[in-house]
This record gives C-alpha cells, structure tokens and sequence, in this order.
C-alpha cells in the first residue's frame, strides 16, 4: 500500500517510476505490473525476474530469462541477462528484516546506486531495537528498562532467564523480537505465569529478544525529515484500540485513533521535536524516521520507545499525515525525499575511498 500510494503521488512530469517488486522467496520482478503478481500470485511465467548487481559499473536492473540447465544433476536452469535499465535513485519501500535492517542498503551501497532513508549503519542501527537502545541510553536518551534475552539462553536454561526477568523488571513487562516490526512477536506480560509463552513467541521470530518495562504512557509520535540538518514535525497520539498498539490495533482494527497534532502543550511539542532530532542523529539516521515516544501519565516524563527508519508511507499512515500538517504535502515529500538521497550520495562521494602513502 505504501508503494502504491507513493507511485500514485509521485511527480510524473518529473520522474519515470520502475516499480520492483520483491517475493516472499527473494525472487526480484520488474517488467509487467510487479504490484499486481505480488498481490495476485501469478506463475513465474507471467513475471520476468531481474537482478540487481552490487557492480558500480552497471549502476541498473538486469532482466534475467532463463537459459541452458546450469546444474544437470538438479534440472535447475541458469538465468541469462537479456537488458540493463539504468537506474538514477532507488526509493526502497520494504519494512522489515532484508528491507529496513541494513541488508539492501548495502547491495545498493555496493552498486553506487543513490537510495532513499538511512544508510547502512542507521538502517542496522533502527532495525535492532536492543543496540538501539543501547546506543540512545549511552547518548544521554531516556529509555523504558530492558534487558536483551539470547533464543538459545531461554531455550536451554528457562527458569534462570524467567528468574532474571522477574528480578530486574518485575510485572508488567513487554517481550519483543529484537528485529522485527509492526507489533509482530510482541506480548504484554501482566504476571509472572505469562512470561513463558511470551518469550516463546517472540523467540518464533528472532535470535534475540528484548524485556522492558511497561510504560503508562500516551503513545506519541513524530516524523523527522533530512540528512545531516534533520527537521521534526508537530507531534501526533495514537490512542490504540486495544490495551496496547498491536498487529490488530494497527492493521485489522478501524477504530484506534491518530490525532493529529496530538493535544499536548506547545512546550512539550517542543521538547519532543529537540529529542527526536537527537535520536535521529544518534542512530546516524538519513532522509527520513519515524520516532515514537511513550509520555508518562502523571509525570509527563519523555521516554524513547523506538524509530523507524522505512515507516508506514500509505497517504494516511502517520509520517506523510504530520508532515502534511507541518506544511509539507505528500508528493512534495516524496520529491524532498529524493533529493535528499541524492544529496547524500554526492556527498559521499567527494570521500577518497583510496589511499596511497607520500614519497
């Protein structure tokens, strides 16, 4: 949805758009209607596969057709290059692992191909809420408690992670993935006798899982927009429909709300907008974040919950609608967008990336 409503928005008169879409096995299709065989299933026969190469010479899409089999022994066929389209700037719209995390990010980096969002570090950074936080805490950002859980440390000795748990954060706690996003994996443990099924489902999705503290918050959010002179928006609050903003509240459920700006006192808008600026420089962040704030009942204490570096980008996903109420329409911030990425690859590339030592 996101992509589609930013190919919908986007300045036809200046940009020639070339969707890619990208199936749940990894496979790259570019030529028909990519968003249509993602969202209908269509056989590999009515797609054509593309690739792109992390070689700066090429600095394009290679479409792929199959060729002679490559392994006799299998009957897998190899895959042949037909035509190269070049490609100014990527504008990645992929949440999650393998799209937010760092991974593409670097094939582009490799490619010297300009991209839309944070870099490799800031993408990294923004996927692994435990370094994240870690690195918010040692900038001086508050954070709710946490403690990292290893998948293999819960599976081989339970009783001593739930006796850890319970002694440094206590009930009620939140169990998270470490990477992942959108609510997924996530629980709130209200008693001791929760945790368990708690940390299993977490441990379905990642490696590492993360313990924290339960915030009594209002869940603020904010958008920041640049490279190395980032802008914040106003604030918004989303008041979730469910006891806390999860998979359902989100994406199945139509009755939480996002109220924006949020009814808070222009002061404390501002305190918002400084710390999520810092956070963003904290996690080197590029282009864009999304920053979510937790604001304490009765103490208005600000704390850090996580940002986002390839947030919801639907017309009325929070990013775009904030920054439509801070003045800036949608397609004018696909546009900023662009040239921000572009501003930052040629940047990067007055660094000399060679050295040879003096006579």
């Amino acid at each position: 949805m996101s992509a589609r409503g930013i190919m919908a928005a986007i300045d036809k008169e200046k940009y020639e758009v070339l969707p890619v879409g990208i199936t749940k096995e990894g496979r790259w299709i570019a030529s028909g209607d990519p968003l249509r065989a993602l969202g209908s299933g269509l056989s590999e026969g009515e797609t054509r596969s593309t690739a792109l190469l992390g070689d700066p010479s090429q600095r394009g899409l290679l479409d792929l057709e199959e060729g002679q089999p490559a392994c006799p022994e299998c009957g897998r066929k190899g895959l042949r290059a037909t035509r190269l389209t070049g490609v100014d700037v990527v504008f990645p719209v992929l949440h999650g692992p393998y799209g937010e995390d760092g991974t593409i990010q670097g094939l582009l980096e490799l490619a010297d191909l300009p991209y839309v969002g944070a870099g490799v570090t800031g993408s990294a950074l923004g996927m692994d809420k435990i370094v994240q936080k870690t690195v918010l805490r040692a900038c001086g950002l508050p954070v709710a408690d946490f403690m990292p859980v290893l998948r293999k440390e819960w599976q081989s000795d339970p009783d001593a992670v739930i006796e850890q748990v319970l002694k440094r954060l206590g009930c009620p706690c939140f169990v998270k993935p470490a990477n992942l996003g959108s609510s997924v994996g996530i629980s709130k443990v209200h008693v001791p006798a929760e945790l368990p099924a708690a940390l299993d489902e977490a441990a379905r999705y990642d490696r590492k899982l993360l313990v924290e503290e339960a915030i009594d918050g209002r869940e603020i959010e904010l958008s920041v927009l640049g490279n190395d002179d980032p802008l914040a928006s106003t604030a918004g609050e989303i008041i979730p429909c469910n006891e806390f903003y999860d998979y359902e509240a989100k994406y199945i459920a139509d009755d939480s709300e996002l109220l924006i700006p949020a009814p808070i006192s222009n002061g404390l808008i501002r305190r918002f907008q400084e710390m999520a600026v810092q956070a963003y420089r904290a996690l080197d962040c590029a282009g864009m974040a999304r920053i979510d704030f937790f604001l304490e009942r009765g103490t208005d204490k600000i704390y850090v919950n996580e940002l986002n570096t390839i947030p919801g980008f639907t017309p009325i996903s929070m990013y775009p609608k904030l920054w439509e109420a801070s003045g800036i329409s949608y397609t004018e911030l696909i546009d900023r967008l662009i040239e921000l990425a572009l501003e930052r690859h040629q940047d990067k590339s007055r660094s000399e990336t060679s050295y040879a030592p003096k006579d």
